[in-house]
Order: C-alpha cells, then structure tokens, then sequence
C-alpha cells in the first residue's frame, strides 16, 4: 500500500500561504490513492516557482528549461509508456515560453497530465505579468498596466479538442484532488489549470479573489458537449467555473504509431548495423 509519505517531506523555498503548497499535497493524495509508487512517476518541469514542484517529491523528475517541458515529457511517454508522465510548471513557463509545446501537446492527444500552477504573474522573476493577467494589470515591469488581452488557455484547449481540459482553485482541496485523480486516470492529454494565490507578488488576484468568484459546475452539465464547453471555457469574471470543463474519447498518440506496435522503445536492443546505415546518410 502507498502512502503519499512515500513521496517525502522537503523543505521548500516557497513563501508562505503560496497555492503551491495545497497543490502539492493533492498531488501525493492522488498518487499514494491510485497505488503508484514514486518509481512508476516521472515528473518534468520547466522553470519557475511552480516548476520547482518535483524538487520536493521523492519520484523520478526531469527540471528542464524555460517553457520547454512537454516536449521532454512527450519522448519520456513514447520510449516508456508504462511510466505515468505528469508535468508541473506554472502559467508563464506553460502559456507564454511553452505555448508551441502546448498547441501541439493538445493535438498530439499523448497520454500525459499538465498540471498549470496559475497565478497569473511570474512568481521567481519577481511579478512581471503573465500570459493570463488581466489587462490593466499593473506591476513593476507593467507600470501603466497589461495592454494586451489575456491568454485564455481552456478555451483554447477546447478548441483544439484537449482530451481532459479542467481547471480547479488551490483553496478547494478535495475538488482539486478530484481533478488531478480523473486527469491521471484519462487516457490521453489531460490539462488541470489550477487557480492559485501568489501572495507576494499578486495583490489583485488573491484567495479571497478567487473564493468570491469560483463555483463548481452543475451536476448536470455535459463536459462531452463541445460548444458549451467552449461558452464554458470562456466565462471569466465575476462568476469563474471549476471542474471538467470538456472530455472527449480521442484516440492517444502512442497508438497511432506503427513503430510502437512492436512495444515499447525501452528495452529494445539496438542493431549498430542499421543505425549506421541511416546515419550515414547524413555524412
């Protein structure tokens, strides 16, 4: 049996009443209650305060570059598809540095889990806007404020047809939990956009911001049901709505490939014959 102690305790460099922390804790829960041990895990990030997550887990991880953590966790599932792949970064490094590797994880449909820190501000580099402030928001390096439009990354995610697109609020503990848990468990691309506090660097859009606005969605409302996801995806402001926001049974990318009919790339023996050939080609 696992407990979510089997993925450590670790002293972190985050500021007190960060949303990171709640969203850590849901992490081991869900893992420790679906049975995977830490050396069934890989977990990739970029760089950030939200990306420093897997620092602080007792499991396999790859830290890699600004926005550049899908990719790695894409060629980490395809050799591996046996490892259970998430990626935790926050809504800078996501959306802004890595908003290619998102479009084209949302089409490729590979079975992994993006879990989005949002804080809408670059927490580490100290409060410039992020690609999900609101426009006017002002900061330090903004001073007359955000003159674009916000990113709206579930909209997008339904539009490209994201196999699992959500969103919850780090200060809903079992709904985040609930999310994560049916983001791992889908097969395919599964996106949760968690809401969080930055406390040190975003004044506007804090716990109590997010608690007045945040509301779940009906028990009657149909995730599979494409424009309403859409309309859904889109609603932003005074009312803000968590959950499932759209799924669909698209097939995963893995199967799809003829090279991995044969299995897995991991464990195959190499033939230094045929690799020659090919990369003779290249001379």
């Amino acid at each position: 049996m696992i407990d979510p102690a089997d993925y450590g305790d670790f002293e972190t460099a985050w500021c007190p009443g960060c949303g990171n922390f709640p969203i850590l804790k849901a992490v081991k829960t869900v893992l420790a209650g679906a049975g995977i041990a830490p050396h069934q895990v890989l977990f990739v990030s970029g760089i950030g305060q939200a990306a420093k997550t897997p620092h602080y887990l007792n499991a396999n991880f790859f830290n890699g570059l600004h926005g550049r953590a899908l990719h790695v966790a894409t060629g980490a599932k395809l050799a591996n598809p046996e490892l259970v792949v998430i990626v935790e970064s926050g809504d800078g490094c996501t959306y802004g540095e890595g908003g290619n590797h998102f479009l084209a994880a949302l089409r490729r449909n590979l079975d992994l889990t993006l879990i989005v820190h949002d804080n809408q501000i670059y927490g580490l580099t100290k409060g410039q806007a992020s690609p999900t402030s609101e426009e006017g928001f002002v900061t330090k390096a903004q001073p007359e404020g955000v003159q674009q439009e916000p990113f709206h990354p579930l909209a997008t995610a339904v539009a490209l047809h994201g196999g699992f697109v959500a969103r919850s609020l780090s200060g809903m503990a079992d709904h985040m939990v609930e999310m994560i848990r049916q983001g791992i468990a889908h097969k395919g691309f599964s996106l949760i956009d968690i809401l969080q506090p930055c406390v040190s660097f975003n004044k506007v859009n804090t716990f109590g911001w997010y608690k007045k606005r945040c509301y779940e969605l009906p028990a009657e409302y149909d995730p599979t049901d494409w424009e309403a996801a859409m309309k859904t995806a889109m609603s932003w402001g005074e009312k803000i709505p968590v959950g499932v926001i759209y799924q669909n049974d698209r097939s995963d990318y893995a199967a799809r490939l003829p090279v991995l009919k044969a299995g897995p790339l991991v464990g195959r023996k190499t033939a230094p014959a045929v690799l020659g050939r090919i990369l003779s080609r290249y001379l």
